[in-house]
């Protein structure tokens, strides 16, 4: 993760398409609109509920590393991690929406060497991530998704 943090600013967004109409209108159009958000790529992330069971629908700012995707579990810099996050550790098992391709995938968190290198990967596409470091005292996961053939 970078340390220098002097000079990262937040940049402020466009938060005119999010949750559930960014879910909403990424589905209806294949990505079309909602892929690239606030100059972001952005996937779609269905996790299955920790308690409830049923299908959960994020949408996720995405890296890419080779044939893996990066998320990272900021939630803005909150005290929690996001609920997505929290499901995944219950069951890595996810499906990602990129454009129209819908895959199976298994979410994996990672440490050291690695998670500095895929924290700075994705906060070369998305700068706010050093501010939400900034803002929380947990240690922000970075995950790996990765494809697989099937659940």
């Amino acid at each position: 993760m970078t340390t220098d943090n002097s000079e990262t600013k937040y940049q402020p967004q466009n938060l005119t398409l999010r949750g559930a109409e960014h879910v909403e209108r990424y589905r209806a159009t294949d990505g079309a609109e909602g892929h690239i958000w606030n100059g972001a790529t952005c996937l779609l992330l269905t996790t299955t509920g920790r308690k409830s069971g049923e299908p959960r629908e994020t949408p996720l700012i995405y890296a890419q590393d080779g044939d893996d995707l990066v998320v990272i579990a900021s939630k803005g810099g909150a005290p929690k991690a996001p609920n997505w996050y929290e499901n995944l550790v219950v069951d890595p098992e996810v499906t990602i929406q990129i454009l129209a391709e819908r895959f199976p995938a298994r979410a994996h968190e990672v440490d050291g060497e690695e998670y500095s290198r895929l924290w700075d990967l994705a906060a070369a596409s998305w700068p706010n991530y050093n501010v939400y470091a900034q803002r929380t005292n947990r240690r922000i996961p970075v995950v790996v998704l990765r494809r697989t053939r099937a659940h």
